[in-house]
């Protein structure tokens, strides 16, 4: 006989495999997704075709002034952009797609400016969006690794992957993937919600927070709502997963039900937590996010429910 966490457990995902079936699946639908790009390497050679540029600021991309769609198709040479800084990231389709790096104090084309990358939202296509978010992070992982770790020489592009070559001691180094699990706790009709300080004023979302070494997904999960909330939870149950460029983490969705204790923030990581009625939630992340994803799925299931 099953014991309640198991029931529980079943419920959740039976509601989950329901509400995908439809409203779409969240993996079929997630942002930053690079699921249509052919990143093997090497690059096209000699290629004088039209190709797929983003070009970065630090965590600004460069786009055409206005507020229509965009598109990053273009011929090659955009002014000011050296040619050292360019990285070949995959072909979308026939189009080659590249990462640049905009010199801090070159000014900017007539014509652009630059936006954040979540700005892009509705402006372009998910796979063209994921591709950015793809730049941006090769691009992160290109600055952060000119030098090796291990002797201290300059490094070198690999020539056949992705990745930093050592040429004094043969270190090889490849993008960091930083794992962290998102998840959210429900009891009964309330969802668990916190803030961070650093979030915009009202806003609150999921817990979440890295995995550390030595540690599965779900321990991950129950260790970070126990230290940042006070609280314990049953059995977490997968959701989704959704690439976070910013700069590396792969976010990992759990739902979990709430088992006991009472919501005590930890005051450094959160400044605010407290159950939510599905019909009284606050002000959400952005809907670029599968934190946002997560309490979308709640409301809907709570809806269907009542």
């Amino acid at each position: 006989m099953g014991t309640d966490n198991d029931k529980n457990r079943e419920k959740c995902q039976v509601a989950i495999k329901v509400l995908s079936e439809e409203y779409g699946s969240f993996s079929r639908n997630v942002y930053f997704d690079t699921g249509w790009l052919d990143t093997r390497y090497p690059g096209p050679q000699g290629h004088r075709g039209p190709e797929i540029r983003f070009v970065f600021r630090d965590r600004d991309i460069m786009v055409p002034e206005g507020t229509g769609p965009i598109s990053f198709r273009t011929a090659p040479g955009i002014p000011g952009c050296p040619d050292s800084s360019r990285i070949y990231i995959g072909m979308l389709g026939s189009l080659p797609c590249y990462a640049e790096a905009f010199p801090p104090l070159q000014e900017v084309p007539p014509g652009f400016v630059f936006c954040d990358i979540r700005d892009l939202g509705g402006r372009v296509d998910n796979e063209v969006l994921g591709v950015a978010g793809r730049a941006y992070q090769v691009l992160a992982f290109d600055r952060n690794t000119r030098f090796c770790g291990r002797c201290g020489a300059r490094t070198a592009s690999g020539p056949n992957e992705l990745a930093r070559e050592c040429p004094a001691c043969g270190t090889i180094v490849y993008p960091r993937i930083s794992p962290a699990v998102i998840v959210l706790v429900y009891r009964d009709d309330e969802a668990l919600l916190a803030r961070s300080p650093r979030f915009p004023p009202g806003m609150y979302s999921v817990i979440a927070g890295f995995a550390e070494p030595g540690e599965t997904l779900e321990h991950a999960v129950r260790r970070e709502v126990m230290e940042e909330t006070g609280i314990t939870i049953g059995d977490p149950v997968y959701f989704g997963s959704q690439p976070w460029p910013f700069p590396d983490s792969l976010m990992i969705g759990f739902v979990a039900p709430y088992r006991g204790g009472s919501v005590r923030p930890d005051h450094e990581e959160i400044e605010d937590a407290g159950w939510f009625r599905y019909d009284a939630i606050p002000r959400l992340p952005g809907s670029l996010s599968i934190s946002r994803a997560l309490i979308e799925w709640f409301i809907k299931d709570r809806e269907k429910a009542g």
